[in-house]
Parts: C-alpha cells; sequence; structure tokens
C-alpha cells in the first residue's frame, strides 16, 4: 500500500476526526454529493424511460416501421400495396424482427342517434398482434379475426366511445364516403375499449377486419394496404431500418413510427438537452461542495502539512494526501445517493405512485428505465472530475512552509 493512500485512510476513518470543527463541513459536503447523485440519477432514469415509454407506444399500436404505397402519401385511406415488389422474406430474415403484420386504413364518419365523429378504421387480419395489443385494453376484449370469415366486431379508443356514448356490445353504423358515388354504411359491435394516451391515435382510431375495407375499395381477398413491422429493441429503429429500406420495392416506401408522429419525435428529443443539462447542474454543485470540504481541510490540517514536510513529504505527495482523503469524504454521499435513488425508481417503478396528465405528457404515470451502467457512469464521473478539479485547489499546500505551519494555531 502506498504511503499516500495509506496516510489518507488513516486520517479519513480515524475515530479523532468526529470531534473536529469541520466534521459540520464534511457532513455537509456529502450530503450535497448524495442529492446531487439522487437528482442526477432520477433525472436519466426519467428522462430515458420517458422517450422510450412514447416511443415504444407510437411503434406498438402502428408498428415500429411501416410499409405503404407512394400512393398513400399521407392519406387517411390506403392505396394498394405493391405487394409483389416487396421482398418479405429477406425482411423476415432480419434477426431484430420480431413480428410482420397486415393492415389497410379507411376513413369515415360514426353516426349514432345524438352525436357523430370522423374516424379512421384500421383494419388487420388473422396475424394481429393480439399479445402486444392487450396492454392498451380498458374494457372489453380484442376481437379474433379470420381470413374465411368477415367479422363485424370492432374495438376503439375510449375517448371516442364516450363521445358517442357507446359502450361494449354496443352496435352502431359507420358511413364510407367514395368520389361521387353515395355513401356506403356498415353496421359495427363494439366489443373493447382501448387507451393509448397519444391524442392522435386516441381521438380518431378504431380496429376492425380488414376484410371490410378490402370490399369498399373492391380490392382482392390478398391486397392490403402496407405492413406493420415490429422489432425487439425500439433502440436499434435507425440501424433496421436501413437495412429493411432497401426491400420494400417499387412504388412503395418504408418509414419509421418516429417519423410518423414527427410532432412527438422532436418533443421528446428535447429531453436529452434537458438531462444534459440538469446532470451539468448537479455535477458543478458537487464539485464545488467538494472544492469547498478540501479547503476547509487543508486549512484545519495546516499543522499537519508542515510536519509531514518536515518529514521530508514533497508537495504532489501531500495534494495526493489531501485528494484521496477528499475521495473518500465522498463515498458516503455517493452510495446513500444511489441507494436513494434507485429504491424511489423502484418503487415508482412498481407502484405508479406519481401520475401524469396523458393529454400533455403521452403517459399517464411516470416511466423509468432502470440501468445499473448509467449509475456506474454516474458516480464513476462525479468521482474523476472531481478528482481531476481538485487539483487546482490542492496547490495551496505548495505555499505553506513548514515554519510558519508548524506555528499555525
Amino acid at each position: 500500500m502506498g504511503f499516500t493512500w495509506f496516510i489518507s485512510k488513516r486520517i479519513a476513518f480515524s475515530k479523532g476526526n468526529k470531534k473536529n470543527l469541520s466534521q459540520i463541513i464534511i457532513r455537509i459536503g456529502q450530503t450535497a454529493v448524495a442529492i446531487g447523485i439522487i437528482v442526477s440519477v432520477i433525472t436519466l432514469a426519467i428522462g430515458l424511460g420517458s422517450k422510450k415509454a412514447i416511443k415504444q407506444k407510437m411503434a406498438d399500436f402502428n408498428g415500429h416501421i411501416t410499409i405503404r404505397s407512394y400512393d398513400s402519401n399521407n392519406s387517411f385511406n390506403s392505396s394498394r400495396l405493391n405487394k409483389k415488389s416487396v421482398q418479405l422474406n429477406h425482411i423476415k430474415e432480419n434477426g431484430e424482427v420480431s413480428k410482420i403484420q397486415e393492415y389497410a386504413t379507411k376513413s369515415g364518419v360514426i353516426r349514432t342517434q345524438t352525436s357523430f365523429a370522423g374516424v379512421i378504421l384500421k383494419g388487420v387480419s388473422s396475424d394481429f398482434d393480439r399479445d402486444r395489443f392487450e396492454k392498451f385494453m380498458v374494457k372489453g376484449s380484442i376481437p379474433q379475426y379470420s381470413v374465411n370469415e368477415i367479422s363485424n366486431e370492432v374495438i376503439m379508443s375510449e375517448k371516442i366511445a364516450k363521445e358517442l356514448n357507446l359502450d361494449i356490445n354496443s352496435s352502431f353504423i359507420m358511413f364510407f364516403v367514395k368520389e361521387n358515388q353515395d355513401p356506403v354504411y356498415r353496421r359495427f359491435i363494439l366489443k373493447g375499449l382501448f387507451r393509448t394516451d397519444i391524442k392522435q391515435i386516441d381521438d380518431v382510431f378504431l380496429i376492425g377486419d380488414i376484410q371490410h375495407i378490402q370490399k369498399l375499395n373492391k380490392w382482392n381477398r390478398g391486397d392490403i394496404g402496407g405492413y406493420d413491422i415490429y422489432i425487439k429493441d425500439i433502440e436499434d429503429l435507425d440501424s433496421v431500418f436501413n437495412n429493411i429500406e432497401e426491400f420494400v420495392g417499387y412504388n412503395n416506401f418504408a418509414e419509421k413510427a418516429t417519423t410518423t408522429f414527427s410532432q412527438i419525435n422532436d418533443w421528446i428529443q428535447i429531453f436529452d438537452t434537458n438531462i444534459l443539462i440538469i446532470l451539468t447542474i448537479m455535477m458543478v454543485v458537487v464539485v464545488i461542495n467538494i472544492i469547498m470540504v478540501l479547503l476547509i481541510l487543508i486549512i484545519e490540517r495546516t499543522n499537519s502539512i508542515g510536519m509531514l514536510k518536515t518529514l521530508g513529504a514533497s508537495n504532489r505527495k501531500i495534494r495526493k494526501i489531501f485528494i484521496n482523503y477528499t475521495l473518500f469524504i465522498m463515498l458516503p454521499g455517493l452510495i446513500i445517493g444511489n441507494v436513494i435513488a434507485i429504491v424511489l425508481l423502484y418503487i415508482q417503478k412498481y407502484f405508479e405512485i406519481i401520475k401524469l396528465n396523458p393529454e400533455n405528457y403521452y403517459v399517464s404515470t411516470v416511466p423509468v428505465y432502470i440501468n445499473f451502467f448509467h449509475i456506474l457512469i454516474i458516480s464513476g464521473s462525479a468521482l474523476v472530475i472531481s478528482g481531476l478539479v481538485l487539483l487546482i485547489p490542492s496547490y495551496l499546500i505548495s505555499k505553506i512552509t513548514p515554519i510558519k505551519a508548524i506555528k499555525f494555531q
């Protein structure tokens, strides 16, 4: 064990330290470190958790990647996809792809005895990922769709149902308008209600059998409006998208969920800036408090510094002793801060105590993403940055001469 390391530990863990006048300053410094770590860890976990949760919600409804015809543009009415040109086998071979399902959309108007609403019917088939959608359901059940029999059962957002005074097993008529033709109507039965907390979805969408859209558009049974592609990890979306894009075929295009809901995506990108600002502020607070503690320790231990110099210790070694000593003081704050932050995050994760307004935040509770590697990075960065910054005030030690130091009271 090195000389500087040995002396630092003896001073840091000496029982006599508890009687020093500087103990209050040390406790304040440790408290500041703990608070800085708590705020930093919670900020990062909530920021990343919110980004991940909102992006995942967008993708779970609409697919992480969507393939559709150029003729669709941004229309709510799907144009027929050129299925033959889509190299679906190559897309399925991608190890990051977990699910592919067919869909088509058609806009229309629901009319009841008391109200009406413009909506979009998203038609799905037997390959609809019911398990993935189950977390959005608030009432009723998801219909089972089959290619052999057309179903009149649908699910719609809870918001639309409330506006139209509809409930489970209610029947209603939906009108579809074609150019230069009389309106066409279909009667549906409401079997379930869902809520995604994303306004752009909950305001307009209901889900039903794709065969209704095929008949309305006079398509063949196998014709579809596009593919919803789901991947294993949304954080890999950009790299997977680049690989899939080359297989979409002629007159088709692929679009990421983050592009489809670009306004929401732009909003959550602000999280990165906010996280960086808060982490920077907290790191500055920690460093300032640690510098304050070091300066107090140098003043308090002036006699010890003079004695060490008299015994032949160099300024460099004495500086290392005090830097190590100060970092030892940080450790309780780091440990306590991390423990408190992790406990609070797990409480929120499993009990969802803190609620949010989904109309403003797209989620109903504060989401958290706990990554212990990120926690280690924050703690390690605090130690390294503090150690480097402490080099500057530690140079005060070189100004202390043995004679003046020993006389210092």
